[in-house]
């Protein structure tokens, strides 16, 4: 029977998870036991449980959240032996390790993590990548014929696997502020043949050289209608100065 800490925690993890389930993952308690969750974790794309199902327990002991939970995976996997319990840091083989802070999504998180890890303990098997696809193939036919999955996950029952809650990152919805792949214009970029190079190559230096010919001739007319003004300048200003000479010698002769 569940404590009092026990069942208050558990059933604000049960609200949670309904709330925000992590990547793969879906868990609910039994109705007659708080004290026992059904999962399901999904395989992930890009590992050898991509499109599997895999239903397991979580035993959780009454003194929860004070003493870790046991572990099992009941559908054949590849990686963990079927309906036995697993060895991992977050598991009741190590409760000197637990933290009270753990909760049934960062359990599952982290068996998730450790199923697509290569690292043996207790309760796990050795197999190839293709084995575990073999698994994973018929891993939802195997879990429709279990009466515990079907009590346990009848919107599940599918005849094919459905999607948990959160499936990862194709759920998740892009940055509005950002740009998605989809709007960045493809270009595609050509590299010439090696006896292309020295065409291009010669294209280019004439290209810099007509270039420098071009600024050369735009910095000679710059230099010339320069020469030019100083020269009108200089003519202008002679003939402000004898202009004011005359003005000047005209009055003093009128007053003289």
């Amino acid at each position: 029977m569940a404590s009092k800490a026990a069942q208050k925690r558990l059933t604000k993890e049960f609200v949670a998870m309904q709330k925000d389930p992590p990547p793969f993952i879906w868990a609910v308690p039994e109705e007659k036991n708080i004290l026992t969750w059904n999962y399901i974790i999904r395989g992930p794309p890009d590992s050898p449980f991509t499109g599997g199902e895999f239903h397991g327990l979580l035993l959780f002991p009454p003194e929860y959240p004070f003493k870790p939970p046991g572990i099992k995976m009941l559908t054949p996997s590849g990686r963990f032996h079927p309906d036995k319990k697993i060895c991992f840091s977050m598991s009741d083989f190590h409760p000197g390790s637990w933290n009270p802070a753990w909760s049934v999504a960062t359990i599952l998180t982290g068996l998730l993590s450790f199923m697509l890890s290569d690292e043996m303990t207790t309760g796990s098997v050795n197999s190839s990548p293709a084995q575990k696809r073999q698994f994973a193939t018929k891993s939802h036919a195997w879990n429709l014929d279990q009466a515990r999955f079907k009590e346990a996950f009848p919107d599940y029952c599918t005849p094919h696997a459905k999607d948990v809650p959160n499936m990862g990152e194709q759920h998740k919805q892009p940055n509005p502020t950002l740009p998605t792949s989809s709007s960045i214009p493809y270009v595609a970029l050509t590299v010439p043949a090696p006896n292309t190079l020295l065409p291009l190559q010669s294209s280019a230096s004439d290209a810099l050289k007509g270039t420098s010919k071009t600024t050369d001739d735009a910095s000679g007319a710059a230099e010339a209608a320069l020469s030019w003004g100083q020269v009108l300048w200089e003519k202008w200003r002679w003939g402000v100065l004898i202009a004011l000479a005359v003005v000047v010698s005209r009055l003093s002769s009128a007053r003289s």
